[in-house]
Protein backbone atom coordinates (compact mmCIF):
# COMPACT_ATOMS: atom_id res chain seq x y z
CA UNK A 1 0.00 0.00 0.00
CA UNK A 2 1.65 3.07 -1.15
CA UNK A 3 2.26 6.00 1.14
CA UNK A 4 -0.31 8.85 0.16
CA UNK A 5 1.45 12.26 0.69
CA UNK A 6 -1.61 15.04 -1.06
CA UNK A 7 -0.08 17.98 -2.78
CA UNK A 8 -2.97 19.69 -3.32
CA UNK A 9 -2.69 22.37 -0.67
CA UNK A 10 -2.67 24.87 -4.44
CA UNK A 11 -5.89 24.04 -5.48
CA UNK A 12 -7.70 27.31 -4.66
CA UNK A 13 -11.21 28.63 -5.08
CA UNK A 14 -10.04 30.53 -7.36
CA UNK A 15 -8.01 28.23 -9.31
CA UNK A 16 -11.57 27.48 -10.92
CA UNK A 17 -12.21 28.76 -14.42
CA UNK A 18 -15.21 30.51 -15.64
CA UNK A 19 -15.85 27.10 -17.50
CA UNK A 20 -15.37 24.95 -14.74
CA UNK A 21 -11.33 23.57 -15.65
CA UNK A 22 -9.60 23.48 -12.54
CA UNK A 23 -6.44 25.43 -13.67
CA UNK A 24 -4.93 23.19 -10.69
CA UNK A 25 -4.53 20.32 -12.97
CA UNK A 26 -3.34 22.44 -16.44
CA UNK A 27 -0.07 21.48 -17.74
CA UNK A 28 0.83 25.43 -17.61
CA UNK A 29 0.17 25.53 -14.15
CA UNK A 30 3.12 23.74 -13.16
CA UNK A 31 6.42 25.40 -14.13
CA UNK A 32 8.55 22.69 -15.46
CA UNK A 33 12.53 23.43 -16.51
CA UNK A 34 11.95 24.93 -20.12
CA UNK A 35 9.65 27.99 -18.50
CA UNK A 36 10.29 30.40 -15.87
CA UNK A 37 7.17 30.74 -14.10
CA UNK A 38 3.88 29.34 -13.64
CA UNK A 39 1.01 30.29 -15.34
CA UNK A 40 -1.24 32.22 -12.81
CA UNK A 41 -4.32 31.15 -13.61
CA UNK A 42 -7.62 32.02 -15.60
CA UNK A 43 -8.43 34.34 -12.75
CA UNK A 44 -5.60 36.09 -12.47
CA UNK A 45 -3.81 38.83 -14.85
CA UNK A 46 -2.58 37.26 -18.10
CA UNK A 47 0.82 38.33 -17.51
CA UNK A 48 2.68 34.60 -17.32
CA UNK A 49 0.22 33.36 -19.06
CA UNK A 50 0.20 30.84 -22.16
CA UNK A 51 -0.98 32.95 -25.63
CA UNK A 52 -4.05 30.63 -25.81
CA UNK A 53 -5.21 30.99 -22.15
CA UNK A 54 -4.75 35.22 -22.59
CA UNK A 55 -7.09 34.59 -25.30
CA UNK A 56 -9.88 32.35 -24.47
CA UNK A 57 -12.87 32.94 -26.06
CA UNK A 58 -14.85 32.00 -22.98
CA UNK A 59 -12.76 33.86 -20.22
CA UNK A 60 -13.02 36.63 -22.71
CA UNK A 61 -16.59 36.19 -23.05
CA UNK A 62 -18.97 39.80 -23.11
CA UNK A 63 -21.38 38.30 -21.30
CA UNK A 64 -19.47 37.32 -18.65
CA UNK A 65 -18.41 40.66 -18.26
CA UNK A 66 -21.58 42.38 -18.86
CA UNK A 67 -22.98 39.86 -16.16
CA UNK A 68 -20.53 40.11 -13.87
CA UNK A 69 -20.79 36.56 -12.62
CA UNK A 70 -18.27 34.17 -11.47
CA UNK A 71 -18.98 30.50 -13.62
CA UNK A 72 -20.84 29.85 -16.99
CA UNK A 73 -23.95 28.36 -15.13
CA UNK A 74 -25.28 31.67 -14.24
CA UNK A 75 -25.28 33.06 -18.18
CA UNK A 76 -28.81 33.03 -19.81
CA UNK A 77 -27.74 31.32 -22.91
CA UNK A 78 -25.64 28.59 -20.53
CA UNK A 79 -24.52 25.87 -21.87
CA UNK A 80 -23.18 27.97 -25.00
CA UNK A 81 -21.58 26.30 -28.35
CA UNK A 82 -18.21 27.52 -27.17
CA UNK A 83 -18.57 25.75 -23.77
CA UNK A 84 -20.14 22.65 -25.22
CA UNK A 85 -17.13 22.45 -28.01
CA UNK A 86 -14.82 22.53 -24.87
CA UNK A 87 -16.27 19.83 -22.61
CA UNK A 88 -16.23 17.59 -25.73
CA UNK A 89 -13.51 18.25 -26.24
CA UNK A 90 -11.96 17.81 -22.81
CA UNK A 91 -14.51 14.67 -22.22
CA UNK A 92 -12.83 12.73 -25.47
CA UNK A 93 -9.11 13.76 -25.06
CA UNK A 94 -8.44 14.15 -21.44
CA UNK A 95 -11.52 12.59 -19.86
CA UNK A 96 -13.02 16.12 -17.63
CA UNK A 97 -16.11 17.49 -18.00
CA UNK A 98 -16.06 21.34 -18.16
CA UNK A 99 -20.11 20.57 -17.66
CA UNK A 100 -20.33 18.09 -14.79
CA UNK A 101 -17.83 20.25 -13.27
CA UNK A 102 -19.89 23.43 -13.12
CA UNK A 103 -23.09 21.60 -12.44
CA UNK A 104 -20.89 20.42 -9.25
CA UNK A 105 -20.70 23.48 -8.32
CA UNK A 106 -24.15 24.84 -9.04
CA UNK A 107 -25.72 21.74 -6.93
CA UNK A 108 -23.08 21.45 -4.02
CA UNK A 109 -20.95 24.59 -3.97
CA UNK A 110 -17.43 25.40 -4.54
CA UNK A 111 -16.06 24.45 -1.41
CA UNK A 112 -17.50 20.93 -1.96
CA UNK A 113 -16.22 20.65 -5.49
CA UNK A 114 -12.69 21.47 -4.53
CA UNK A 115 -12.48 18.91 -1.98
CA UNK A 116 -13.90 16.31 -4.05
CA UNK A 117 -11.54 17.84 -6.54
CA UNK A 118 -8.14 17.38 -4.17
CA UNK A 119 -9.47 13.90 -4.26
CA UNK A 120 -10.07 13.58 -7.80
CA UNK A 121 -6.65 14.26 -9.15
CA UNK A 122 -4.44 12.64 -6.43
CA UNK A 123 -1.89 9.92 -7.96
CA UNK A 124 -3.23 6.31 -5.96
CA UNK A 125 0.53 5.39 -6.27
CA UNK A 126 2.92 8.52 -4.88
CA UNK A 127 0.14 11.39 -4.20
CA UNK A 128 1.39 13.57 -6.43
CA UNK A 129 -1.60 16.11 -8.00
CA UNK A 130 -2.36 14.22 -11.50
CA UNK A 131 -2.09 16.79 -14.62
CA UNK A 132 -5.51 16.29 -16.47
CA UNK A 133 -3.79 17.08 -20.11
CA UNK A 134 -1.22 14.25 -19.38
CA UNK A 135 -2.22 10.78 -19.35
CA UNK A 136 0.39 9.36 -16.74
CA UNK A 137 1.25 10.65 -13.83
CA UNK A 138 5.00 13.27 -13.89
CA UNK A 139 6.57 11.96 -10.64
CA UNK A 140 5.85 8.01 -10.95
CA UNK A 141 4.48 7.50 -14.51
CA UNK A 142 1.69 5.96 -13.34
CA UNK A 143 -1.46 5.60 -16.11
CA UNK A 144 -4.52 6.92 -14.86
CA UNK A 145 -5.77 7.72 -18.19
CA UNK A 146 -6.63 5.01 -20.61
CA UNK A 147 -6.28 6.12 -24.50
Amino acid sequence: MPVIARKTSGMRMNSIAPCGMNCYLCRALRPDKKTISACPGCRSDDEGKPEYCQICIIKNCEKMEKGGFKYCFSCDTYPCTRLKNLDKRYRTRYGMSMLENLESIKKNGIRHFIRTEKNKWICPECGETLIVHKPVCLKCGYTWLKQ
